[in-house]
């Protein structure tokens, strides 16, 4: 993470005051919307997408893809350092778990089948992220 990305501390308390209930479930409690239920998995609109628990920008919209799986999916972060990866051995299945660099919030996962320039596609909970139209 680069020095000039502020580390967001809270207690539960103040998350839970703060988040809506699903935002908490999914960024505090590594929960998972359900496919094609979440905001912004078919959304087409030019903009940046933003932590909903730090407001740290995320993804942008040039990096969108339709990935066909339900949620929002991005072929690479708005900048390296955004999101940090964890093994994730939950369900029987290794996968890459991504979460807010900023403040750990859960967003979803990475996986190696996304299309060029990374081949990487970040399946991340639309309600993990708020929407903010360019």
């Amino acid at each position: 993470m680069s020095d000039t990305t502020t580390k967001v501390h809270k207690s539960d308390a103040e998350w839970r005051e703060q988040l809506t209930p699903e935002q908490y479930r999914i960024l505090r409690e590594h929960g998972t919307e359900r496919a094609f239920t979440g905001p912004y998995w078919n959304s087409k609109e030019k903009g940046l997408y933003r932590c909903a628990g730090c407001d740290e920008p995320l993804f942008i919209s040039d990096t969108k893809f339709d990935s066909g799986c339900g949620w929002p999916s991005y072929f690479a972060p708005v900048k390296a350092d955004a999101v940090t990866e964890h093994r994730d051995s939950s369900f029987g299945m290794i996968r890459t778990e991504i979460r807010c660099a900023s403040c750990g919030g859960h967003l979803g996962h990475v996986f190696p089948d996304g299309p060029p320039p990374t081949g990487l596609r970040y399946c991340i909970n639309g309600h993990a992220m708020v929407f903010e139209p360019i």
